[in-house]
């Protein structure tokens, strides 16, 4: 085998475009991902930007604007890796930017649209559901329904007698497939940090069927503030940091010690992993 390998080049293109876009350093030197007003925040981003080769000046974008740009990148990074694994994980897949509407077009969650005309139609209905019920992920990975003849391309597996209830064959009219829910967050900060385990929470106790692959994607560069989201189980499946061998290597020369700790023990109990693992992840 010659040459880099495809995900390693797609780590350096997801690098290079947030560089060009949402990874900025102001005139003060403070990274867009930092918290200006934590010191270690501040010199640990400085560090993760650094070791990524290069330095983009200029003002910081506006939150809404990073968030946005921030998952379309992350979007355009798994079409361009999970898409190569159909060997792996044989399949049509969609990879797109999710909406409230878009989640329950998938199987696992049609019926919230039943219960969202329904309270709809009858307010004290809306007034005792509340909106615990809807889900907006930032992304979504869609498996397409298949039809009988992929289905007994190696011979004949299904007919018109059986598995007709199952959710993948085409024929039985049911939704695509919600494969992964990814949520994006730029930075984690103490006033949302908990978004992303109450997003998937609301995935867990909605779903009729199976649970798709939930996890996390962030630029924050506290390992504190990680271990906020990526510690404990049974909601988020893994969080997955944008440039986690560069934080890495910056905690160590930088010497912070507790947060050389924190990390590992975050990466040891598999809490924690680097964006190029999320593709081979999500073929599971």
């Amino acid at each position: 085998m010659s040459g880099t390998a495809h995900f390693s080049e797609a780590r350096k293109s997801f690098h290079a475009a947030l560089l060009q876009t949402v990874l900025r350093v102001d005139d003060a030197g403070v990274a867009s991902n930092a918290d200006r007003h934590s010191l270690y925040s501040v010199r640990i981003a400085s560090g993760i930007v650094s070791r990524l080769g290069a330095e983009v000046r200029g003002a910081r974008l506006a939150a809404q604007m990073s968030g946005n740009r921030f998952e379309e990148i992350c979007r355009a990074f798994l079409e361009n890796t999970f898409l190569q694994l159909t060997h792996l994980r044989p399949g049509t897949w969609k990879i797109r930017r999710g909406s409230r509407a878009l989640i329950a077009s998938h199987e696992q969650y049609a019926p919230l649209t039943a219960l969202e005309d329904a309270a709809r139609r009858d307010p004290q209905l809306a007034a005792a559901l509340g909106s615990d019920y809807i889900v907006i992920p930032d992304i979504v990975i869609t498996r397409e329904t298949e039809d009988d003849a992929t289905i007994n391309a190696r011979g004949v597996l299904v007919d018109e007698h059986s598995t007709r209830l199952a959710s993948l064959r085409k024929i039985n009219g049911g939704h695509p497939l919600l494969h992964a829910s990814i949520s994006c967050k730029w930075t984690i900060r103490s006033d949302r940090a908990q978004n992303s385990r109450t997003e998937a929470l609301n995935l867990v106790r909605n779903r009729k069927g199976h649970l798709p692959h939930v996890v996390v994607v962030t630029g924050e560069p506290l390992p504190s503030r990680l271990a906020s989201i990526a510690l404990g189980t049974g909601d988020i499946d893994c969080v997955y940091h944008f440039a986690l061998l560069e934080l890495k290597e910056t905690l160590k020369a930088l010497e912070f010690l507790d947060a050389q700790e924190m990390l590992k023990i975050m990466v040891d109990g598999k809490r924690l992993k680097d964006i190029a693992d999320l593709p081979l992840d999500l073929a599971v």
